[in-house]
């Protein structure tokens, strides 16, 4: 069932999330993206939420899911965008959502990098 995949209906499932993402300078194939994925899927559900909150500027998806969300311009999938040297902190852009992720050389390093991003005080590290 659902609640075993301890996956929060209200930020989606991980597989909508994934299936509605696009990536630039990045292949879904690449070890930085399969650890995003991974790291999405540990995570707590108010850890996604601000995850979610982070890239796009609000933790509450559309009715439609990712499919539906918006940028400032109309429809804007979730964008993972290969950016910035490895000990940089990653970076998001709530206007495209998109977030800027450094080519990061373990899963460690990019967990570390990327709670203490989504940690961070409300609109630290967006544009």
């Amino acid at each position: 069932s659902d609640l075993s995949s301890g996956i929060n209906a209200e930020y989606g499932d991980v597989q909508d999330w994934q299936a509605h993402t696009i990536y630039r300078n990045y292949r879904r194939s690449d070890k930085q993206i399969q650890w995003f994925w991974a790291l999405v899927a540990e995570i707590s559900d108010e850890q996604r939420s601000r995850m979610l909150q982070f890239v796009t500027g609000t933790c509450r998806l559309p009715i439609g899911g990712f499919s539906e969300l918006m940028g400032s311009n109309g429809p804007q999938k979730f964008c993972i965008e290969r950016v910035g040297k490895e000990n940089w902190l990653p970076r998001s852009h709530t206007c495209f959502n998109r977030l800027d992720l450094p080519p990061y050389r373990s899963y460690a390093v990019l967990k570390e990098k990327l709670l203490l991003a989504i940690e961070e005080t409300e609109g630290f590290g967006n544009e």
